[in-house]
């Protein structure tokens, strides 16, 4: 574990193993800690980073708003700091989000996207709306609550039965994220720009990779995404939620291997 100042927040990181650098990007409202089995799979063949984002884990806790591009801006500084300069980007619903945002601001320092559970689309006004009275109601009431409700949607209910450790790590994790922290993200994303054009014209590999029991995001808005990409691969993960990395992880790090392992060389 380490962390680093950059500018106006700390941020908690890990930096593990050698080899082509993968940067991992936790969802909302998690922490890093919900890579920690691919940090396990890739770190004897990649440098693997993964930080907890501004709000979150042992990262610095931001109140208001926190504009959305500077989720991409602190990754962007953390890389400077590690002396890397082009890296896969791997990002998980909100993470993912935040990968097509560093894209767009960075798209030099990219080399393939991976693309989990998330979606594309700007937010919508329903949406908006959503997010603003839950970033309100978690500030008046604590996540804890929340967190419960949330939680069979988060992982496929039949796997909170059949895999107790997963459910409890997600359940932590989401109990152990500040709710200052997690409403200021909700607010972000409501306001988030739309990367459908992104995807579009992306230049780079791309790997979507969708649990086919999400229910956040289903497999038909994976779909759409993978359409939309013009090298793209889609990967729908059987048996899993939201969180197909935690809930099948073999399956999950056998198609992200793949992914990694037919990338252009970093030079090419």
């Amino acid at each position: 574990m380490a962390a680093v100042t950059l500018g106006d927040v700390t941020i908690g990181y890990d930096d593990i193993g050698r080899g082509d650098p993968v940067v991992f990007v936790h969802g909302h409202p998690f922490d890093r800690s919900m890579w920690q089995p691919q940090i396990e799979a890739f770190a004897d063949r990649h440098r693997v980073v993964v930080a907890d984002l501004r709000g979150f884990g042992q990262s610095t806790v931001v109140p208001e708003t926190t504009p959305f591009r500077a989720f991409a801006d602190d990754i962007a500084a953390l890389l400077d700091h590690l002396g890397i300069d082009r890296v896969v980007l791997c990002g998980l619903s909100m993470g993912g989000q935040i990968v097509m945002e560093f894209q767009r601001l960075y798209p030099r320092r990219v080399r393939g996207l991976v693309l989990a559970d998330t979606s594309a689309a700007a937010e919508t006004d329903q949406g908006k709306a959503m997010r603003y009275d839950l970033a309100d109601r978690l500030v008046r009431e604590g996540i804890e609550e929340y967190a419960d409700e949330v939680l069979p949607k988060m992982v496929a209910p039949a796997n909170i039965d059949a895999m107790p450790a997963v459910a409890k790590h997600v359940s932590t994790m989401m109990r152990g994220t500040s709710p200052v922290g997690a409403a200021a993200a909700l607010r972000s994303r409501a306001e988030r720009p739309g990367y459908l054009d992104l995807l579009s014209a992306l230049p780079i590999p791309a790997l979507v990779v969708v649990g086919d029991q999400d229910e956040f995001t289903p497999v038909d808005v994976a779909s759409d995404m993978r359409g939309r990409i013009p090298d793209a691969t889609l990967a729908v993960i059987e048996g899993a939620g939201h969180m197909p990395n935690l809930e099948r992880t073999e399956e999950f790090n056998a198609v992200l291997r793949h992914f990694l392992d037919h990338l252009p060389p970093i030079d090419g």
